[in-house]
This record gives C-alpha cells, structure tokens and sequence, in this order.
C-alpha cells in the first residue's frame, strides 16, 4: 500500500466547497470521482482544510491511500484530463505511509482580498469582495496586530462552530495593499482556524476600515467569547487559502 500527497488548486466558485457532500458538487467529490476512474479504484482522500463554499485555494494538500503502481506523473496527469479547469492536481508525490494531510499540518496561510475602488476589473471580480469606498489602512493594520498570539477566538467564529477547543495561534497577521493601492490584502497564519474564522475576521476589519470600529476594541471582542460583538461574516469569493506548512520535512 502507498501513501500519495497530492498538492492541489481550485478556483472554489462553482462548488459546495471542500468536503464530500450528499448531493455532490464539492472539490473533494471532483477529485476522488477522476482518480478513481485513473486507478480503477475507490479513492477517498483527506484534504489538509475544508474550505467553505466559494472560497479559492492556491495550495490545499491532500492525501490518500492506494495499491497502485502507477507512477506519480501519470496519475496526475490522468486526473487532470478528468477534472474541470478549475481545480488541477499540481503535484502527485510519494509521502511517508503514516502521514495525514490534517493532523500533520503545523500552520495554515490565508489570504482575502477586498476592492476598494470604484471599479473592479472583471479579472480580479471573481477572487475579491468589492467594499466601493476608501478604507483607512492605518487603522486596520493596527487592528491585524491584536490577533497575533494565543486567544480564544470563540467571538470570530460561525456560531454553529463544533470545535470544543477555540485557542488558536496566530503567527501572521497584517494588511498590505496593491494595484495601486485598488486592492487591499489581509494575510493571517495560524496553527489552525474555526469554522468561518478567517472570513469573520476580515469582516471585522472592514468594520475598522470604514471607522465603525475601533481597534482599540478588539481584545475586548476577543475576551468577550461572543459572536454578536465582531463584524459580519464577509464573502466566501474574497479568500483564498494560500499554503500549508508541515514542518521539517514536509
């Protein structure tokens, strides 16, 4: 038996999200369907994050198990012939037999991007939330450095969340800008994320931006461990999960 790690993008518009679903129409579905027709198999693969629906990835991992000797390059290539243009295999390597896409992942790289101009190119529409106003950079980079360290993030996280354990470390966590300024970028890494964490986070940053909240408030939301204090949830389309990083060796 092999362990294969896959290395994968999405373009996340069309789909359910990451993970298989009744009903179908989600990345995981899409992949495990073209390499089972690849290996003649039933394949079931684990992905490093369940993206939501809508949400884009430049570098999700995965991995599965499989009696195949097929050689890596073949069977990425096989799958690809499959898959839709916008998911692709990127990479199909061998892994050690005990690793897991999940467990093993050591931190996690998001970004989302928001349009601040007035016109949005039809290039960039699809991967950003259009917020049509001018944002105070200042403020929201004041605000990205009260995430950094440990915290119970139970205040940015969706109010359905199962996760029994809400600490998590944030090691990045900024705002930069591009395109002139037309685009405004917030890049967080973290040990791991709660459901919607990311995207309640950036909603609470807009909130700054536009002055409906001061920075100074956000260790009080973050202490409060309640949901209703920080910003809304912003959209699926603007996020983008960017890498995962496995440590010494991985």
């Amino acid at each position: 038996m092999r362990n294969l790690r896959l290395t994968i993008q999405y373009i996340g518009t069309r789909y359910r999200g990451w993970q298989s679903q009744r009903g179908g129409g989600t990345i995981q579905d899409s992949i495990e369907a073209a390499l089972g027709a690849v290996l003649g198999e039933k394949i079931r693969i684990t992905g490093a994050g369940r993206t939501d629906a809508g949400v884009h990835a430049r570098e999700q991992v995965a991995n599965f198990q499989t009696g195949t000797r097929r050689e890596p390059g073949l069977i990425r290539r096989g799958a690809n012939a499959l898959l839709p243009a916008d998911i692709r295999i990127l990479r199909v390597s061998e892994a050690e037999i005990g690793f897991h896409a999940c467990r093993d992942a050591r931190e996690k790289h998001y970004a989302y991007r928001f349009a601040v101009g007035e016109v949005v190119s039809p290039f960039e529409e699809p991967f950003v939330y259009s917020v049509r106003g001018s944002v105070d950079l200042p403020a929201m980079e004041k605000a990205t450095r009260k995430f950094l360290g440990s915290h119970d993030f139970t205040s940015f996280c969706a109010s359905g969340c199962r996760a029994r354990d809400r600490v998590r470390h944030v090691k990045v966590s900024r705002v930069e800008s591009e395109n002139g300024g037309g685009i405004v970028i917030f890049r967080v890494s973290a040990n791991g994320f709660l459901q919607h964490m990311v995207r309640n986070l950036a909603g609470t940053l807009i909130q700054v931006g536009r002055g409906r909240l001061d920075p100074e408030r956000i260790p009080g939301i973050l202490e409060a461990r309640n949901r209703c204090l920080a910003g809304p949830c912003a959209p699926a389309k603007g996020l983008t999960l960017e890498g995962i990083d496995y440590g010494a060796g991985g």
